[in-house]
């Protein structure tokens, strides 16, 4: 008796894609059997290697602190998962589902019982779960019926960030780019070209240099990261899930997305504290961009699916609204 798990891409979001929402499927065969685990593939990054004074070569992920020439070469990394699945079994032949949230955020679990042969479930499935930051929790108990009989049964798991319970509030942001900076605005709310889906609908796309400082726009806590993608370009298929991003939830349960950010550049870590204002990246091309430009997005969670939401920025003259101008402006 063997089970496997699979994880499943989901369709790209705007021209850009953060792995919002991660899925995965289970199926045991047979009699049921535990210890199955999804791990978090390592964040693989810039690779050094260089030989040392006695001839002995070394590999490090780490800028090595040595007078010998020191070689570097990217490695191409896949995206982080949102949660990791594990299953166990009982002493009464049971089995118990435990999912562990791997951001620095709430997420939002569902699972589904999509193939069932000789078990039930306790709770009954699909339900859904809220996990805090870096929880885990056993969330489901798989049984036998007649343990007489083979037992199967797949499952399948998906997750969104961010916790759909909470309500927004009105709010302001600051423009995400330091004073002075450069910019212009190629695609704003329902641009035609990538700002046409939920997700995505109410986005800015703010063009600017490749690497230029990116600042947090409000207060909150860091949920996801992604840094160690070094590709961009127009192929969408490829590109889409491959951009560099920064997701920060703030105090009423809204996040805001930073994303094509420069390989490398992210500043901050899942569960640190962000302030306006605070340098937490730079601007770059990765993923599906024509350009270095920073996407900007506020979203919440509405029920296992992401939903943007509308907002304004603040300025010296008031709060504005991004709206598409192809002449560069200078950043208040």
């Amino acid at each position: 008796m063997s089970g496997c798990w699979r994880v499943l891409a989901m369709p790209e979001v705007c021209g850009f894609c953060p792995a919002t929402r991660s899925r995965i499927s289970a199926l045991l065969a047979g009699i049921l059997v535990g210890a199955l685990l999804v791990s978090a593939p390592l964040a693989a990054k810039q690779l050094y290697h260089y030989v040392d004074e006695n001839g002995i070569r070394h590999f490090t992920d780490v800028p090595p602190q040595t007078d010998q020439p020191v070689h570097s070469e990217r490695v191409r990394t896949e995206p982080l998962p949102l949660f990791r699945v594990d299953s166990r079994r009982l002493d009464d032949g049971s089995s118990v589902l435990a999912v562990a949230n791997l951001t620095g955020g709430p997420v939002q679990v569902e699972l589904c019982l999509t193939e069932a042969d000789n078990v039930r479930t306790t709770p009954a499935l699909p339900a859904r779960f809220v996990l805090e930051a870096r929880q885990q929790r056993d969330l489901v108990t798989v049984s036998v019926d007649d343990p007489y009989r083979d037992a199967s049964y797949r499952v399948e798991a998906s997750a969104v960030p961010g916790d759909p319970r909470t309500t927004p509030e009105p709010a302001n942001y600051l423009l995400p780019l330091a004073s002075g900076t450069r910019y212009a605005i190629s695609q704003a709310f329902g641009g035609s070209f990538s700002h046409t889906d939920e997700q995505n609908y109410h986005a800015v796309d703010l063009g600017v240099a490749d690497g230029t400082p990116v600042l947090a726009a409000r207060d909150g806590v860091v949920v996801q990261v992604e840094r160690d993608f070094y590709e961009g370009g127009t192929d969408r298929e490829s590109l889409a899930a491959r951009a560099n991003y920064i997701r920060v939830m703030h105090p009423d349960g809204t996040m805001a997305v930073y994303a094509h950010l420069a390989f490398e550049s992210v500043r901050v870590r899942p569960g640190e504290i962000v302030l306006a204002g605070q340098h937490i990246g730079d601007a770059g091309a990765t993923g599906f961009a024509t350009g270095p430009h920073l996407h900007f997005v506020i979203q919440r969670n509405a029920g296992m699916r992401l939903e943007s939401i509308p907002f304004r920025f603040d300025g010296p003259d008031g709060a504005w609204q991004p709206r598409p101008s192809r002449s560069w402006q200078r950043a208040p």
